[in-house]
């Protein structure tokens, strides 16, 4: 047998190190010296898999870190392993390991390495009589060379790491630490194949420290749930960036979290099934837990349906009792956590094939069930949700009825795309104890309860939607929105104002300055439309432009030859004022759908009724009958309404068709009824709503101008809704009063990290270099 063990004896092996030994330090490695009875200790980071040389020879490589020395610069090196040693160290070697080479051989590299390696690497054999040292935590595995009958010896080490305070981090440094959560963002998929996670720690030092995590494993990430959250971090890469100091995963990465809640049990979550945890550390948690208590504003209970209020942010602790998929870029979560919302809620329009989950139960339960739609980067994620898991889902927004919609107000949950304010889904383990106070809750909960309810809606309807306190609590959040971020070219390093416009275009480049004006100062002036076939920008029209349009097309009656059709059904009635208004409903398969899922085509209708009709169905089309078939309106006017969404066509990119060409949508399985699918089927180039605005950047070297040409991306807010939402152009004015705040000197205003590209534009008598501001956003103060 080419590996034996012994056993411990009352925790000491029948076998120490050899006495002959001496350590030697990695840093005092040369090439030429005498390793007979020498050895390196250090922890395994990275190990490559087992493979064969040319001549047949096993190979075994991994990279050893020195645990005594993690803020040296040279703190890691190479580690060859040949032969039948190669072979046993792959079958037993893990990451996180303490390993021990003795009788090794140094071999100096042709090139330099980086990332804190030494410049030569150790070579282990066999041949050469080399010992090889493994410990598992209080284990260790000594591999002799096959001179001395191979056998593997065991004695107890236990492996004593060193904590770095927050306050004595060095750039370019792999260290230990303990940290209380003051901020963090559920996991979630980085531009890569990685999931990603950020997390602001602080401790005793009063010194903050963000970290970005990252891992193709989601259970390799720390498992942290609410803000006051204690983690230790092994091994994590300490780096400086715009003068602070910050945290990010490197080989042989490890984490445990424990509650931070005074006199919880002191039980790490970790998916790790090997970790060392001494009891000195308990006495490092508890002196933590006390000083969060007083330092920290540790997040209270998650909120409760029964008390949650239009215009909020929220984090909800909840049983997932249904899912489905909405379209592409939403999908659909039923949950409930055993209390009733006092208020209509939003039902999401989905077939009820693509609806999974126990449909006897959501019949049961009724309305305690809330609809929430989830967005964009979260949609991965909540599809891999199982039915019945415990979520804490974190910054749902629960959004108001427009006040011009029907008479019986609703609010909507949603989970915007992005991780701003730490939006997220966590998955929550039935030892948490919020899950377990939750499941004898639910188990409390009967039909009775569900029916007794019904009553408090009605009571609740009629209130205003208005909470002054929640309000001034997400104005609160949006001053958070205090520094711009790149969302790509992390690599680029910054170039100075001056080099940028003494360089030639087209170029890119990564810049720090500060905001010292903006156009337009009205903010919602910087709204336009733009049409990406023929470049051009024009002002999206407004309200009475609409009227007139509408006016115009009153006047021509409703051809009753066109009504009722086999792809629609039509209605007409006369108002009280004598007008006739004929709307003609699109069917599918012979039937109308549901309101949520139908589009109208509507003739004579006013502005106020076109808007009511667009809140309440899928889509709403603006129309006039001719002698042959229904047509837009002039596209002046918006070709297509969708909630609050107006859509306009390019009039001179478009060719409008008639209206029977829609027919072939409604004649889908499922019509989605997307506007660039209408558009296209009708002949228009949809016209996108864009923030166009001018920024006067400076830095020490000088000033330029850059425009913002951006959809959604650097305000974090779709330019499409921010002329019909208040609290959005309000967000806005904050973001922009807290890059560029009125009355302050230059020298008071924050830095922001921006990524401009330069590009040339040419006229009839010279050709002149524009700046543009590119793959930016604004985004909250996690420090």
């Amino acid at each position: 047998m080419p590996v034996q063990l012994l056993k411990i004896a009352k925790g000491q092996s029948e076998i120490p190190l050899p006495s002959h030994l001496q350590k030697e330090n990695l840093q005092n490695l040369q090439e030429g010296c005498d390793n007979t009875n020498r050895y390196v200790q250090g922890i395994v980071t990275l190990s490559y898999p087992l493979t064969k040389l040319g001549d047949g020879t096993a190979f075994f490589k991994l990279v050893l870190q020195d645990p005594d020395n993690l803020s040296a610069q040279i703190n890691g090196i190479n580690v060859l392993i040949y032969g039948k040693m190669a072979e046993d160290c792959s079958k037993i070697i893990r990451h996180g390991e303490t390993f021990i080479a003795a009788g090794f051989k140094v071999i100096k590299l042709p090139t330099a390495i980086e990332n804190g390696r030494h410049g030569c690497h150790l070579e282990v054999s066999e041949e050469m009589g080399s010992a090889i040292y493994v410990c598992e935590t209080e284990m260790v595995h000594i591999i002799l060379p096959f001179s001395s009958g191979n056998k593997a010896y065991l004695f107890s080490v236990a492996p004593k790491y060193v904590y770095t305070p927050l306050n004595h981090l060095k750039d370019g440094t792999i260290v230990n630490l303990y940290g209380v959560v003051k901020f963090f963002k559920p996991p979630y998929i980085s531009k890569g194949t990685d999931y990603c996670s950020v997390v602001t720690l602080v401790d005793q030092s009063n010194v903050k420290l963000t970290c970005n995590l990252f891992n193709g494993n989601l259970d390799s990430l720390p498992k942290i749930y609410k803000v006051g959250d204690i983690v230790r971090f092994h091994r994590i890469k300490i780096r400086e960036y715009n003068g602070q100091m910050q945290g990010i995963t490197s080989g042989g990465f490890a984490s445990l979290t424990f509650d931070g809640t005074i006199g919880a049990p002191i039980v790490p979550r970790t998916s790790s099934k090997v970790y060392t945890f001494m009891d000195e550390e308990q006495k490092t948690i508890e002196e933590l837990r006390i000083w969060a208590a007083s330092n920290i504003s540790v997040s209270g209970p998650a909120a409760k349906l029964s008390g949650v209020q239009p215009m909020q942010f929220f984090d909800l602790t909840c049983h997932l009792v249904g899912k489905a998929k909405v379209d592409g870029s939403s999908f659909l979560l039923k949950v409930w956590d055993g209390t009733k919302c006092p208020y209509l809620t939003w039902k999401v329009p989905v077939e009820a094939k693509d609806l999974e989950g126990d449909k006897v139960l959501l019949r049961q339960l009724k309305d305690l069930v809330v609809d929430i739609l989830v967005y964009d980067n979260h949609v991965q994620l909540a599809e891999s949700l199982e039915i019945g898991s415990f979520l804490r889902i974190y910054s749902i927004h629960t959004k108001q009825a427009s006040a011009d919609n029907e008479d019986v107000s609703h609010i909507e949950f949603h989970l915007h795309g992005g991780t701003c304010y730490g939006r997220g889904i966590g998955v929550l383990p039935e030892s948490n104890p919020d899950v377990k106070e939750l499941k004898v809750f639910l188990e409390s909960v009967g039909l009775a309860d569900s029916q007794n309810t019904e009553s408090m809606c009605s009571t609740y309807a009629d209130s205003t939607f208005y909470n002054v306190t929640d309000l001034e609590l997400h104005l609160q959040r949006c001053q958070q929105l205090s520094v711009t971020v790149l969302t790509d070219h992390q690599d680029m390093s910054n170039t100075e104002l001056k080099t940028v416009r003494n360089s030639t275009a087209p170029q890119q480049y990564r810049i720090r300055a500060k905001l010292r004006t903006y156009k337009p100062q009205k903010l919602h002036q910087s709204v336009k439309l733009h049409c990406s076939k023929c470049n051009s920008l024009q002002e999206v029209p407004n309200r009475d432009d609409f009227k007139l349009v509408l006016r115009g097309s009153a006047s021509t009656t409703s051809n009753p030859e066109l009504h009722n059709t086999s792809w629609y059904e039509s209605v007409t009635w006369t108002t009280q004022d004598q007008r006739e208004i004929t709307i003609h409903f699109v069917k599918h398969d012979e039937m109308l759908p549901h309101p949520e899922d139908t589009l109208l085509m509507i003739e004579g209708g006013t502005l106020r009724e076109i808007w009511k009709l667009s809140k309440r169905f899928k889509c709403v089309i603006p129309v006039r009958s001719t002698e042959d078939d229904l047509e837009l309106l002039d596209l002046s006017a918006p070709f297509l309404l969708q909630g609050s969404v107006k859509y306009y066509g390019c009039k001179q990119c478009s060719t409008p068709k008639p209206v029977r060409y829609l027919s072939s949508l409604a004649a889908e399985q499922q019509p989605s009824w997307e506007p660039t699918e209408i558009a296209q089927v009708l002949g228009i180039e949809l016209l996108q709503y864009v923030f166009i605005m001018k920024f006067t950047l400076v830095d020490e070297t000088g000033a330029l101008n850059a425009y913002l040409f951006d959809y959604e991306k650097f305000f974090q807010i779709p330019a499409s809704e921010i002329l019909t939402n208040n609290l959005l152009q309000e967000r806005m004015q904050m973001a922009m009063d807290t890059l560029c705040p009125p009355g302050r000197k230059l020298g008071d205003l924050p830095w922001l990290e921006c990524l401009i590209k330069s590009y040339n534009v040419r006229d009839e008598t010279k050709n002149q270099v524009y700046y543009q501001i590119f793959d930016t956003t604004i985004a909250e103060d996690v420090v």
